[in-house]
């Protein structure tokens, strides 16, 4: 099974992004941009993982999401991998409580599980929008952004993924977990 943990923001925070994007959609020549229902956040991405491992990865990403506090985010503004004018990826970045420690701790769980292909990139806290199969110059897209600042929300909770890839990418929700209540709250 192909696996990930993610954060997905709620419905009124993605709405905003949907606005300001809606008028970029199909006009990028070579950008892809998925279903609106894959959109999320990943924390860590463990890539295949044996059917035989799930009950102890979903026990370990229990106790390491319990944790971690609630996190206060926003999106904040517009970007791209690996550079704007050499881009793959256009994402949304985000902003507020930092949630390195939990990505942390949801790898290492993983890894303890037998998640043998966890990702080991630098967490760069974003949710991808659009894909390119060559590079392509996005500056002007992302200059036309500018300004973008999203309503403040509050990641609540961790979900593990499974993708289904093929022509149409789909995503199942095998698990969800809460974090701590946040001290801030």
């Amino acid at each position: 099974m192909r696996l990930f943990a993610a954060v997905v923001p709620p419905d009124e925070v993605l709405d905003e992004i949907a606005h300001a994007i809606a008028p970029h959609v199909g006009q990028v020549p070579g950008l892809r941009w998925p279903d609106r229902a894959t959109w999320h956040i990943t924390l860590g991405f463990f890539g295949e993982v044996p059917e035989p491992a799930l009950p102890e990865l979903e026990e370990r990403l229990a106790r390491a999401v319990h944790r971690h506090p609630v996190a206060h985010l926003a999106f904040d503004h517009f970007g791209a991998f690996s550079s704007l004018r050499r881009a793959r990826v256009f994402w949304v970045g985000v902003t507020g409580d930092s949630m390195a420690r939990l990505v942390d701790s949801v790898k290492a769980g993983a890894r303890r599980a037998g998640a043998t292909q966890t990702d080991e990139k630098r967490f760069h806290p974003h949710l991808t929008l659009a894909r390119a199969k060559i590079e392509t110059d996005l500056r002007p897209l992302v200059e036309s952004l500018e300004g973008f600042s999203g309503s403040p929300w509050r990641a609540e909770r961790v979900r593990l993924v499974r993708s289904h890839t093929g022509p149409q990418v789909r995503y199942e929700s095998l698990a969800e977990w809460a974090l701590a209540p946040s001290t801030r709250d």
